[in-house]
């Protein structure tokens, strides 16, 4: 486990080296770019074919998309402590998310015309739910509940299966709850391709959105424009920063549970105000992660993933904070340096405040959507929320009376841009006949 002290020389180029880790290669670029050309050139084909290399799945065409019967099975067959739990989560999430919806609105402006937006949800998104070994069912809500508040017309869901073909039940569940019925068992960069190129079997969608691991992400970068993306949420990280109130145990606990992602490409910072708190953590992590059942892909995760940051005072944690934009951010301080933390930090995906807030409840319950931005991502990109699945356009609406008014302003910038036409087509507008 790497430790960096701001103090040092080198520190600046130590950090910026260490956050480079994440940039993805371009080994990793040119497979995904040789995966999504094939889907676009052989569709229905290509999508079989990777489906059977990356999960072992021997899928026909026909067999792409889950049965509407399989879903309202697995929704049965779920144990009812798992399905209460789903619909707690899923309540949090609505009622978070219903204070996003973003509202029409229209107004006068100093000429007296008609402006204002209106918003409309995208016609038709696909959901990205990582699947697999570790089914994110979490993201079924944490997605598919935003376009579902937002009204979207037509939602697909997309997710890797077994390689028998079949799809975790808890899964399913969520996707019933929600109340998703077009659904892929189709995961991957594939499933990216599947999603911005269409298919025989497979719609093409507007918006691509949901988490991944790197290959997705990539997949994501490189289908933008052709279709729409979300952000470039790829593999997870969590920063804590932690002050002498921290409680070692709890931090640790923390670190190890983003570690349990286990695809060795988390990231996971601990930046404290002492060696000691650093010392004391990381012991409490070797103590822990040996209880724990993903204990050995989590030590690789560490092994290249985690660093230890040691700041001499609260307002560096922020500016090492504000670099990294990290997906999570816990603070383990005293209250009164949490609410300064929280105005001074500006690129973080998600805040969450305190010994009692781990990142889990995010992840599952509190209420916000756990899809972040990653790799610095956050220094551009928010989470997702529900004004995401939807369009916003303009509205204006001159009179002759109003038109009048802003005739000199855009007399005077077709001057200066020596577009004479854009002119005219006001003039004339002013001119009685």
């Amino acid at each position: 486990m790497r430790t960096l002290s701001i103090t040092s020389r080198t520190f600046t180029e130590d950090l910026a080296a260490f956050c480079r880790g994440s940039l993805v290669s371009r080994e990793l670029s040119a497979g995904v770019a040789a995966i999504l050309t094939a889907v676009y050139e052989r569709g229905d084909e290509a999508v079989g074919y990777y489906a059977a290399k990356f999960d072992g799945a021997k899928l026909q065409a026909r067999d792409f998309r889950v049965k509407p019967a399989e879903i309202a099975a697995a929704a049965k067959r779920l144990p009812t402590a798992e399905r209460k739990a789903l619909v707690a989560a899923h309540e949090s999430i609505i009622a978070f998310n219903r204070r996003g919806l973003p509202q029409p609105w229209t107004a006068k402006n100093k000429h007296g015309a008609t402006v204002g937006e209106k918003f409309d949800p995208i016609r038709r998104v696909g959901l990205y739910v990582p699947g697999g070994q570790v089914p994110l069912v979490s993201s079924v809500l944490m997605t598919a509940t935003l376009a579902k508040i937002a009204g979207c017309p037509e939602i697909a869901v997309f997710t890797p299966s077994n390689s028998s073909g079949k799809i975790a039940d808890g899964l399913l569940a969520a996707l019933h709850l929600v109340g998703v019925e077009e659904v892929y068992k189709i995961g991957g960069v594939h499933a990216i391709g599947a999603m911005a190129y269409g298919t025989t079997t497979i719609p093409a969608v507007d918006k691509v959105f949901g988490p991944g691991n790197a290959f997705v992400c990539e997949a994501k970068r490189q289908v933008f424009g052709t279709v729409g993306v979300d952000s470039l949420p790829g593999p997870s990280e969590l920063m804590v920063i932690a002050d002498e109130t921290a409680r070692a145990d709890f931090a640790a606990a923390d670190l190890l549970a983003q570690a349990e992602h286990g695809s060795g490409r988390e990231k996971v910072f601990l930046v404290a105000t002492s060696t000691k708190i650093i010392a004391d953590i990381v012991a409490e992590m070797e103590k822990q992660l040996h209880l724990l059942s993903r204990s050995e892909k989590m030590a690789r995760v560490l092994a290249e993933g985690f660093l230890a940051v040691e700041v001499k005072t609260l307002a560096q944690a922020a500016e090492v904070a504000n670099y990294i934009a990290p997906e999570h951010l816990e603070l383990l301080v005293k209250d009164s340096a949490a609410k300064v933390l929280t105005r001074t930090i500006t690129t973080a995906g998600a805040i969450m405040l305190g010994n009692f807030t781990p990142t889990a409840l995010g992840d599952f319950t509190a209420g916000p959507s756990h899809v972040l931005p990653t790799g610095r991502a956050g220094r551009f990109f928010s989470g997702l929320r529900v004004a995401d699945f939807m369009r916003r356009t303009s509205i204006t609406g001159y009179s002759r009376g109003s038109v009048r008014k802003a005739e000199p302003i855009v007399a005077a910038f077709a001057a200066m841009e020596k577009l004479d036409a854009h002119g005219r087509s006001v003039k004339i507008r002013t001119v009685k006949k």
